[in-house]
Formats: structure tokens, sequence, C-alpha cells
């Protein structure tokens, strides 16, 4: 990592024994990983907003004197580790630390009390020398010169590893049989469209949860809640990668940009309200696996099956249970309290698991019932061999509802199905027995 850089005032050679040095620290860019305005503004975005329309003094002013008064989380900044050891090892050898602040004083001051540092100074009063200090031994560590994040922090922030659930598009394609160039090409350009418009969702998820991400044991490492991506840059990006998601979408139909401004638009209040709402969530995350199976009939221009419909409903409803049952479970093994951002509580887990049991066990009833049916007759030369899929949907099933009781499931269950050895044998097999029975 590069090293702060450390100025030193030119008469300042050796302290004399009754002046203590002076270390001055600038707060943004030095100790602070992220930008105290872009902080106060998304402590408690919806209590920012329900102030400001309430406030009387609409305008520039009332936001600034707003944000001034933020109700920060001081413990849970993310503060540069090598900097704050600097300073808390000039604080224990004796020495004064004082932070600089170009704007928000009152916010600065109260990290500096946090921190216990003994104050803070205006750049302003650094200039004129009106400082309650000696300015003769003053040590300082300036803020760094600005760069920007790396490809590895944006493919972090962006969760390109989730793009693995956007090929559930490509269903339909496969359901039906219509495996042709067309076709593929379609679904490539459905991938892409939700790619997008997918990151610049998780990119605002992250920002309105950043206070709770950075008190959770996993999520304080995600880009935006670390301070390796300046909360500026998301939000820069976020237009952008939907404005490009919807170009991509009229290249396919209006249809198809109708399904995807409806997935934005269930995803925005799933960000802001739905995923506070106990089993509401479930039922939405659910829906918008679903509905990704649904633009990927419509882009390729395939009739959905119902079939196919209510068995994913099914199969996503319980693996959306099985990952509130994995975080209320890491929380309890963690011992951490009930999540702040999610209306469930660690005593919960008994009936998540029962829930997601349930619905696994009807996604297999249906697949079954499917089996039986006349419907799968015009598709499958050998729609005998399809009773194989069912021991492998309940192996399946049944082994990510063990390693997510036994705490062994960190990941989303579709993403631990592409890391998990057993549960990549079993896809493929899936995937060899349906293409036996065409």
């Amino acid at each position: 990592m590069e090293q702060p850089a450390r100025q030193y005032d030119s008469g300042a050679s050796t302290p004399s024994p009754t002046v203590a040095r002076t270390l001055v620290i600038e707060l943004e860019g030095a100790l602070l990983r992220s930008e105290l305005l872009m902080e106060a503004l998304f402590s408690a975005p919806a209590r920012m907003l329900a102030r400001f329309g309430a406030g009387g003094r609409p305008g520039m002013a009332a936001l600034t004197d707003i944000l001034a008064h933020a109700e920060i989380d001081y413990a849970h900044l993310p503060y540069d580790a090598e900097v704050l050891n600097q300073a808390l090892a000039a604080r224990a050898r004796g020495e004064k630390v004082y932070l600089v602040a170009h704007r928000f004083a009152h916010q600065a001051a109260g990290i500096a009390a946090h921190l216990g540092l003994d104050g803070v100074v205006t750049p302003a009063e650094l200039a004129t020398g009106n400082l309650p200090f000696d300015r003769a031994f003053i040590a300082r560590i300036d803020a760094r010169s600005s760069k920007r994040a790396s490809l590895k922090t944006w493919a972090k922030a962006l969760r390109v590893y989730q793009y693995a659930k956007n090929t559930l598009v490509f269903v339909p394609v496969v359901t039906a049989h219509q495996i042709n160039f067309a076709a593929l090409g379609s679904a490539l350009l459905a991938f892409l469209a939700f790619s997008a418009c997918a990151s610049g969702a998780y990119l605002m998820n992250d920002l309105l949860d950043l206070s709770a991400d950075r008190q959770h044991p996993t999520k304080r490492h995600r880009a935006l809640a670390a301070g390796d991506l300046p909360i500026s840059s998301a939000l820069l990006a976020i237009p952008a990668l939907w404005l490009f998601a919807a170009a991509v979408g009229l290249c396919i139909s209006p249809l198809f940009l109708g399904v995807l401004g409806a997935y934005l638009a269930t995803t925005i209040a799933y960000s802001f309200v739905l995923k506070r709402k106990m089993l509401v969530d479930i039922v939405t995350l659910a829906g918008l696996y679903s509905l990704r199976i649904v633009a990927g009939a419509v882009g390729v221009g395939v009739v959905l099956s119902e079939w196919l419909l209510i068995f994913s409903l099914f199969v996503f409803t319980s693996l959306a249970l099985i990952k509130r049952f994995s975080e209320l479970g890491m929380r309890e093994s963690a011992g951490l309290t009930d999540p702040s951002n999610r209306d469930y509580r660690v005593t919960d887990l008994h009936v998540l698991a029962a829930m997601a049991a349930a619905s696994a066990m009807n996604a297999v009833t249906v697949f079954s019932l499917y089996v039986s049916s006349t419907a799968v007759t015009p598709l499958y030369s050998r729609p005998w061999l399809l009773w194989l899929l069912t021991p492998l949907l309940l192996y399946w099933f049944g082994r990510a509802l063990m390693m997510a009781h036994r705490r062994e499931m960190p990941d989303d269950p579709i993403l631990y199905a592409f890391r998990d050895g057993p549960s990549r044998i079993a896809v493929a097999a899936m995937i060899c027995i349906m293409l036996a029975a065409i």
C-alpha cells in the first residue's frame, strides 16, 4: 500500500522538552477512505429526505444544514488502517493529534472525539497560524493523490460473479428446444441487459445498506462499505449501467424492454421498501428470478410453459428462503443480534427451514406431475428418462438445506451450486439426462 505523504514544517528540527509535537492529519483522503458528504447523505437516506421535505427551508442551504448534523456511525466508517495506527501511536507517545476538516466541522469533531483525538482545525487556521498548538512542531499526514478504483474493485462492486443468475434467460431456449444462432444471439443480448441492470441495482442496494453492511461479518468487505470504491463513482455508474441496459433491451424488442423495466422497478421497490417486509422479500426475490425466465422467453420469442413458470416459482421461493436462513444462521453463529435492515429474527430459523423444505418438495411434485402429463410428449422422444431427474432434484435440495443448516453455505444458493463440487456433478447429470430424453 502506498505510504501517506508525510510533511514537516521547516522549523521542526528537534521538539523542545516542554513543547509536545503535534500530528495533523487530513481527514478526507488520508484518515477516511470515503467522502464525508456522501457518508452523511447515505447514513440514513430515507430520514434525510423526510427531514429535507419537512424542513420548511427548501434549497441547498437546508440540505447542507441537514447533512452537517446527520447521524453518522463513526465506529464503522472505513478508516485507513495505516494512518489510524499512526494517529493512535502518536497519542500513545503523548503527542497531540488534530484532524484537518475542509467541511462539516461538526462531523469531523465527532470523528475526532470517537477516536480519542484532540480536535479539529480548518485549512484557514493552518494558513493563518491561528492554532491551538505550537506551529513550529507540526508533523503532517496529507491526503493521498486520488487513485482510480481497479478493475478488480469494480468487478467486486458490480458483482460480476452474480451474473451466473442471469443465465436463467437461456432456460426458455433450452426447454423449448429452440437452440439456433438467432435464438442464442437474442438470449445473449438479454443476458447482457439483465447483467447491466442488475449491477446498477446492486450498487444502489449497497449504497442504501452502507451502515448495515459495515456491521455485518462478511458484507463489510464489499467495495463501497470498505471504502475501496468512492460513493460518487457509484452514483455515476448506476444511471450509466441502466441506460446501457435500456439500449440493449430496445435492440431486442419493446416488449422485452417492458419486462426489463418491470424487473428494474421491482428491484428498486425491493431495495427501498420490500426487503424490509417479512416474507414479502422472499416472494419478491422468487418473482425476480422467475422474471428472468419470462424475459428470456419474450426476448427469444418462444411460448413460456406454465409448467416451467410454476416449477420456477417454487424452486426460487425455496432458494430465497435458504438464503435468508443462511444469513440468519451466520449471524447466530457470530453471536450477532437480529438484523436491523431485515424484518427477521434469529429465532425464525426453524420456521424458515421448514418453509424452504416444503417449497422444495412442492417444486419436485410439480416436476413429477409435468413428466406424467401429456405436455411432455411433443418435446421428448424418451420422456421416461426425465423421471431420473426427480431423485437428483431431491438430492440437491436436501444437500442445500443441510449445508445451510451446518452454516457451510456462505454464498447465495444459486452461486453455491456453481462452486460446490457435488452440486456441479448433479447439475451436469441433469443436463445429460435432459439431452438424452430429447
